[in-house]
């Protein structure tokens, strides 16, 4: 859906942050139908002064000043829609699952009953609005409304504090900034924390001076990054007046009519009476928005980008960065007995016509519950799903079959491509996914982000941008976390639709589904990639895909060219403030704020001084073609985080060493044991093998050779099969029996040409993961 065909239901609390985020829904080219708010309930008849005097206090809800929130709807001339809150916060998990089972609603269910209402009254309402920045909580819930009355949820403000900003150092209230240059009069109408007094209320804290008091009393204390905008409850605004394209009116509470009440616990507000409107004189206003776009790059990728375009031809790095004497060789008696993560491929045992997609994927999906039941597992602990495709105009038939697995936030991350007639005959899907064994599942994180924002692409499916789970074995959790994104491709993030091909470029796309990758894995924490591939859609020449293959290892290798200064931009999910006792303290921990990507800290100094050798193995793959007619997609393997200092080291093996094989290993040293990721590639070597499992075998063998090279004789790893492997077209690769069923030794991508770091080759490649615990 465009953003033009776009009509939103805003929802207002009377703050600041739901109303810039509704200019910036204007200045998208969004039309506004009505506004919406949540109230709360009204008082008995016998105590209405207690009531008066008392705020609801919501998690979910902005309820102080609700009394001035009916003259809006003059103010601005849009149909304001109001409702009470129903009961309470029962759920204080930070992403929100519905339970129509349920007993007794939670306050999110509210906005339903509103919504709903309102869809009746503007049938063509098909967006909702929110002013969340940082609150997963808050975002959640509206999405999770949203998604169930069909409508587009959009958050514009999303992570708008590590957003490329308009000053050297980035201002932490640059947010407050923006919205007096848009003419957002917005004025602190509660304080709840330690650093904000009385003194503070009726502050106009959309302006610089207000903003910059605000900031220099709560730095007094040491608060949080976000707490200058309110963001963890530390104030509470009320907006009075707006640029004219919105305010026709202004607001204007009487001194007279602000009352304080005091309610303790260093919590103070205002109860506002007598509000009224004021006329403007609009004859000679401007009725443009001045609401403060992003830059669409980060600076790191502006310069990436302005490399691709000007030094088109930079030679690239050596494929292969050198080895290193035996890392395990000293590493005791290591064991790798327990399974720490499924991998299982499907495929259909039957063969369809390509019209009968919809029964195939009922076929592939039906294998993936009956493997998932078998080891009493559920869908809800998928941790990534690899589907490959035929024609990718099937994907919205599997994607509401593949869809209705899911009953829990935070689905599995998903890589969707299409491999065309590379496929099995008969064959239109292949679905390759990973889980826990079920006693290793222990905290389980996501990241599933389905607003529109300026920030990165919103879901457009039943998948996350992340899961995260920890890396075990043995059942012993290592320590260390193993995060699996979704497959990026080149969305702008606000209308998210691909960039128009007259005013884009290859290397544009390659920039900006990276910058997708990095913001993503940054917020995840993540402090090294173990290997990543870039997929093409199928190229016009072999001269073609070299030139793509050639951008996008520039990219990567730029992205991992030198170190860079820590970045200053952590900022912490107010609902860990409020229930996670790691952050249950207005300063930060020394653990709050996310290390770099990459974290060249993780490495020894001896690697650290040579950044050449840090940078993890790339992979360029062509394959048919990918969602939305995009011309890349980056999907990195594996992203590591809780990676302790001097711990990691990337070991690589050459073709002299391997017989015609390269190998890159990243290895973790834990404290509990040892966690190696490794990527092997046949480098021009397409006539060694000509059998699907041949080619797996050739793969396992180098793979054990590689392992010994690494010090580690005594382990077997005879029997470990890739996870993931992609396989060239020049090879005959799926054989069928005589019962025409097809037996997938592992996850095989089948490629029209695969393009290793330095531009040459591969006959195949095959990704490798192990964990080992420490005697």
């Amino acid at each position: 859906m465009t953003s033009q065909s776009l009509n939103v239901i805003a929802l207002v609390s009377g703050g600041k942050d739901s109303f810039y985020s509704l200019l910036h829904c204007i200045q998208n080219g969004l039309r506004i139908v009505a506004l919406a708010n949540l109230h709360p309930p009204a008082p008995a008849a016998t105590s209405a002064d207690a009531q008066d005097e008392k705020d609801l206090n919501s998690f979910m809800y902005q309820t102080v000043g609700h009394e001035v929130i009916p003259l809006y709807a003059e103010a601005t001339g849009l149909p304001l829609y109001r409702q009470s809150i129903d009961g309470g916060a029962k759920h204080h998990e930070r992403d929100y699952a519905y339970d129509a089972s349920e007993q007794g609603a939670d306050e999110t269910e509210s906005m339903f009953t509103l919504l709903k209402a309102i869809k009746e009254k503007h049938p063509e309402a098909n967006a909702l609005c929110s002013g969340a920045i940082l609150s997963t909580y808050q975002r959640t819930r509206v999405e999770s409304i949203a998604g169930r009355l069909g409508l587009t949820p959009l958050a514009y403000l999303w992570k708008y504090t590590v957003l490329p900003s308009p000053v050297t150092p980035a201002n932490e209230a640059q947010l407050l900034v923006d919205m007096e240059a848009a003419g957002l009069e917005a004025r602190i109408i509660k304080v709840a924390s330690a650093g904000l007094d009385e003194s503070h209320l009726w502050e106009r804290v959309s302006s610089t001076t207000g903003s910059n008091r605000v900031k220099q009393a709560l730095r007094k204390f040491g608060a949080v990054d976000g707490a200058s905008l309110g963001e963890g409850g530390e104030f509470e605004t009320l907006v009075l007046d707006g640029p004219s394209c919105l305010f026709k009116k202004r607001i204007d509470v009487p001194e007279d009519g602000r009352l304080v009440v005091r309610e303790g616990g260093g919590s103070t507000w205002l109860l506002t009476r007598g509000a009224q409107l004021q006329d403007k004189d609009t004859s000679n206003s401007d009725l443009t928005i001045n609401s403060r776009v992003p830059e669409l790059y980060d600076s790191k990728f502006a310069k990436v980008l302005e490399e691709l375009t000007t030094r088109p031809k930079v030679a690239l790095a050596k494929g292969v960065a050198g080895s290193e004497a035996k890392p395990l060789s000293s590493g005791g008696s290591l064991k790798n007995e327990s399974t720490e993560l499924f991998s299982w491929s499907f495929v259909s045992d039957d063969a369809f016509e390509s019209g009968s997609i919809t029964e195939e994927t009922k076929k592939v999906v039906g294998k993936l519950k009956e493997a998932l039941a078998k080891h009493s597992l559920d869908a809800g602990q998928l941790t990534t799903v690899v589907i490959i495709l035929r024609n990718m105009a099937d994907f919205p038939e599997i994607n509401l079959e593949y869809g209705g697995l899911f009953k829990s936030p935070n689905p599995a991350s998903r890589v969707t491509i299409s491999c065309g007639n590379l496929l099995p005959e008969g064959r239109n899907i292949l679905i390759y996914a990973t889980a826990p064994p079920a006693s290793n599942i222990q905290t389980r994180d996501g990241l599933h982000v389905q607003s529109r924002s300026y920030w990165a692409p919103a879901n457009i499916g039943p998948y996350s941008q992340a899961i995260d789970i920890p890396i075990t074995n043995n059942n012993v959790d290592l320590g260390l976390r193993s995060v699996y994104i979704a497959g990026q491709i080149p969305l702008i993030p606000r209308s998210m639709m691909l960039p128009t091909p007259s005013s884009t470029s290859l290397e544009e796309q390659i920039t900006l589904s990276l910058q997708h990758l990095w913001r993503i894995g940054t917020q995840m924490k993540i402090q090294q990639w173990t290997s990543a591939v870039a997929y093409f859609d199928k190229a016009a020449s072999e001269t073609d895909m070299e030139s793509r293959a050639h951008l996008a290892s520039r990219a990567w290798h730029m992205m991992h060219a030198e170190p860079e200064e820590e970045d200053d931009n952590g900022v912490i999910d107010p609902w860990d403030l409020k229930y996670n006792t790691q952050y249950m303290s207005l300063a930060s921990g020394a653990d709050s704020k996310p290390r770099p990507l990459p974290d060249w800290e993780v490495f020894p100094m001896r690697q650290q001084n040579e950044p050449e050798t840090c940078i993890p193995p790339f992979f360029a793959v062509e394959v048919e073609e990918l969602p939305r007619q995009s011309a890349v997609e980056w999907h990195a393997h594996i992203g590591l985080s809780g990676l302790p200092e001097t711990s990691t080291q990337l070991v690589s093996h050459d073709e002299s060493q391997l017989g015609g094989w390269r190998s890159w290993h990243t290895l973790v040293r834990a404290e509990q044991g040892i966690f190696v990721h490794s990527a092997l590639a046949n480098i021009d070597d397409t006539a060694a093998a000509s059998n699907l499992h041949a080619i797996v075998r050739d793969a396992q063998a180098k793979y054990k050779d590689s392992i010994r090279l690494l010090g580690a004789e005594s382990l077997n790893v005879a029997s470990e099969a890739p996870y993931l492997m992609y396989v060239d077209k020049r090879s005959t690769m799926f054989n069928e029996g005589a019962s025409n069923v097809i037996n997938l030794p592992c996850g095989i991508i089948p490629s029209h040409s695969i393009w290793a770091a330095d531009g040459k080759r591969a006959s195949s490649v095959a990704v490798f993961r192990l964990s080992l615990s420490s005697p």
